[in-house]
């Protein structure tokens, strides 16, 4: 990190740092280098750039930004935020355990199940909005938390702070997903947690126009343990997508401002919908929102009364402006139905006892103009009357 930054603050670093060192063409922004291999001096010489899987001068830029932005010491960019979960799991062994949320993005369960425990590696799911669930389902061959605050679908809130805490009391690691809150929201790492995960292809591009994931941590030796993941697997993120992600967290404060403000008026809306059962979304009940979260985020999630499937897939086939689609986080406001789409791979009966039902409507409040979403939303209330 440039040293005249270090105090910055998050909207100055997210601006300014992720530059390559002046090369001579004094360009504002970081080049990109898709160079795949690096002339050396000598056999042997790692002096500087050798190969791309190892490191990338436009990665290492994008790397170093993600790092400040998150209050950590290293950050790693990988080719999806599933492959950058993976990593941070490589440093499991068979036999070891993990506890989890019940809650949880379909994908991350998915890898959990049909994957990792291929490998020998245990899971136990816990509601977790009691922390003393961790505590509860540790065993003597625990090894990691892993944790989404907010969870996706239904948003709900983990204390972070608390679950570290009783990870370090027990010598477990403890990984938070921070895709929904992003590091402007909540900073995992400052209350305790080991690892921070995101999807970046959410937020952070914030453009729906690439695919990344990315670990931040404080830890020297557990950097070096996840960088090894990393080049030796071979998920690192590609040059170009490194670039956009670069230019995407550049506006991510000013993004985030805007999609809260948004969501807030669609939470509000949805509360006094008659048509609506149940709304979900950060601060909802009017209560704190824990993990010094300074905005409730773009996530508001809610449930149709008195709906059955073929009505719920009427509605959300029935927005203009929202659209019908995988993946959140980006400017473009989109609509979501879990059980069919995100969240489709987990079995049905697990998913509604944990409460994503075919009745809930998951939405990623973009920046357009709020009067134009809610607008779009009665529309789509109204062709299911």
């Amino acid at each position: 990190m440039r040293d005249d930054f270090k105090n910055k603050q998050f909207e100055t670093r997210a601006i300014h740092l992720g530059q390559v060192a002046e090369d001579g063409t004094r360009s504002v922004t970081t080049a990109i280098y898709p160079s795949s291999t690096y002339r050396v001096e000598y056999p042997g010489d790692e002096s500087g750039y050798v190969y791309s899987r190892w490191a990338n001068p436009t990665r290492r830029a994008l790397e170093e930004a993600l790092a400040s932005l998150e209050n950590g010491t290293r950050a790693f960019a990988f080719s999806s935020g599933l492959a950058a979960m993976n990593a941070v799991f490589g440093l499991l062994r068979p036999g070891d355990h993990v506890v989890t949320l019940t809650d949880l993005y379909g994908g991350t369960r998915r890898q959990f199940e049909k994957v990792l425990r291929h490998n020998q590696i245990d899971f136990s799911y816990v509601d977790g909005r009691d922390p003393n669930d961790f505590e509860k389902a540790v065993t003597d061959k625990t090894k990691l938390f892993w944790i989404e605050t907010p969870t996706n679908p239904l948003l709900t809130l983990i204390d972070i702070a608390a679950v570290a805490e009783i990870g370090k009391k027990h010598g477990v690691l403890t990984a938070v997903d921070n895709t929904f809150a992003t590091p402007y929201i909540q900073k995992p790492l400052d209350l305790g947690a080991d690892i921070a995960h995101h999807s970046a292809s959410k937020y952070l591009g914030g453009h729906c126009d690439l695919i990344a994931g990315v670990l931040v941590v404080k830890d020297e030796d557990l950097a070096e343990k996840l960088y090894f993941q990393q080049y030796a697997v071979g998920a690192q993120l590609n040059p170009f997508e490194s670039w956009l992600m670069l230019r995407g967290i550049k506006t991510l404060h000013i993004r985030m401002e805007r999609h809260s403000v948004n969501s807030m008026k669609i939470a509000e809306y949805l509360e006094s919908e008659p048509r609506v059962d149940k709304v979900y979304y950060p601060g909802i009940d009017g209560g704190p929102i824990p993990n010094g979260m300074k905005l409730p985020g773009g996530m508001v999630s809610f449930t149709i009364k008195d709906a059955d499937f073929e009505k719920v897939k009427k509605f959300a086939m029935s927005t203009r402006v929202f659209v019908l689609a995988e993946s959140l986080g980006g400017v473009e406001s989109l609509i979501n139905h879990p059980a069919s789409m995100t969240h489709a791979s987990i079995p049905k009966e697990i998913r509604e006892k944990h409460g994503v039902t075919d009745t809930l409507i998951r939405l990623s409040v973009g920046i357009e103009n709020v009067d134009d979403l809610l607008i779009d939303l009665r529309t789509a209330f109204a062709a299911i009357k």
